[in-house]
């Protein structure tokens, strides 16, 4: 039996090297079509704000893969970014002065602290994850409408020291893609350098042989979950200084585009599998196909629509990938 089970885990990553190597041709090949209808699409101003528009959606794609490399998934991520954003910016307008790294660090908390309760619900009360967090996306969501009150926060309450969190340009880029460059370093170093993330992989790979080896499966579910509400607390901070609002539909279906990012990049609905450069260029295939719409002269409305054909046609050949490696 190990003989035959051993090869599955090298194919699988060599698959997973080679789908990432099929988004990036196609990344280009998207990029050359929409260049000759816009020549302006390959200028740098334009490559900025690509970067810029998925940096948010890259951090928290980032946590989302790690969670279904697990085997589960948390579809709460957006009402998690709405509530933390209103309660930040609350923050702010109260007390202006504020350290803004107080502020990141606060945002960060009260992300932990809610994925913490999606995390105890799933691991030690074994509800399915896909119930638990569609529980609290409506949860989180009716607590945006009890903080706020209804009202929205705007441009004019929040101090300047604020909103250049997200678009100061001290190095030549945003600050907020910088902080997610370092995020996706962070996440890369975890997964692939530390005895915590390697047994997210095995949790997600073979749940009852990671457990036969003494790593807690409910512990490292407990905590990819936590880490999922950090991160959306930090993507929280930055969508309030970026967009300079907290709104009561805050990131009001954002989880979708997180799934989307995750799956199209290579992460395996069935756990296991996943890397950070995959996640990175699927975010970047959403963001580019965000961006050349318009360029092109198509309606956004079709935005959707692209993503949820990505999604299908990635579990397919994800399905395809399972059964091949199990030799079917």
């Amino acid at each position: 039996m190990s003989a035959q089970t051993a090869p599955r885990p090298h194919r699988l990553r060599a698959i997973a090297r080679f789908r990432e190597a099929g988004i990036s041709i196609f990344i280009l090949i998207l990029g050359a079509l929409v260049a000759l209808r816009a020549p302006a699409f390959l200028t740098m101003t334009n490559f900025k704000d690509i970067l810029l528009n998925i940096s948010i959606l890259s951090i928290v794609a980032l946590a989302q893969a790690m969670v279904i490399i697990t085997h589960g998934i948390d579809l709460s991520v957006s009402s998690m970014i709405g509530l933390v954003a209103m309660m930040v910016a609350f923050v702010m307008k109260q007390s202006p002065e504020f350290p803004v790294i107080t502020v990141v660090l606060l945002g960060m908390a009260l992300g932990a602290a809610l994925g913490a309760l999606n995390g105890v619900v799933i691991s030690y009360g074994k509800v399915p994850p896909i119930i638990a967090t569609l529980g609290t996306l409506s949860i989180y969501r009716g607590m945006v409408f009890f903080y706020s009150q209804g009202t929205w926060i705007n441009s004019f309450e929040l101090p300047r020291s604020f909103k250049l969190l997200s678009k100061g340009t001290p190095l030549g880029l945003p600050n907020m893609v910088i902080i997610a460059l370092v995020f996706a370093a962070l996440v890369y170093f975890f997964l692939n350098y530390t005895r915590t993330g390697r047994d997210i992989y095995a949790v997600g790979s073979n749940p009852e042989a990671a457990q036969m080896a003494g790593i807690r499966r409910q512990r490292v579910v407990f905590l990819v979950y936590l880490l999922s509400g950090l991160a959306s607390g930090l993507a929280a901070v930055l969508w309030a200084s970026r967009f300079e609002s907290a709104q009561t539909n805050t990131a009001l279906g954002f989880e979708l585009q997180t799934v989307a990012a995750a799956v199209v990049g290579g992460v395996s609905i069935s756990g296991g599998v996943g890397t950070v450069p995959g996640v990175l260029l699927g975010a970047l295939l959403l963001g580019l196909i965000e961006n050349a719409l318009p360029l092109v002269r198509i309606s956004p409305f079709w935005q959707l629509a692209a993503q949820g054909l990505l999604i299908l046609i990635a579990v397919v050949v994800d399905n395809l990938i399972a059964r091949s490696a199990k030799g079917k």
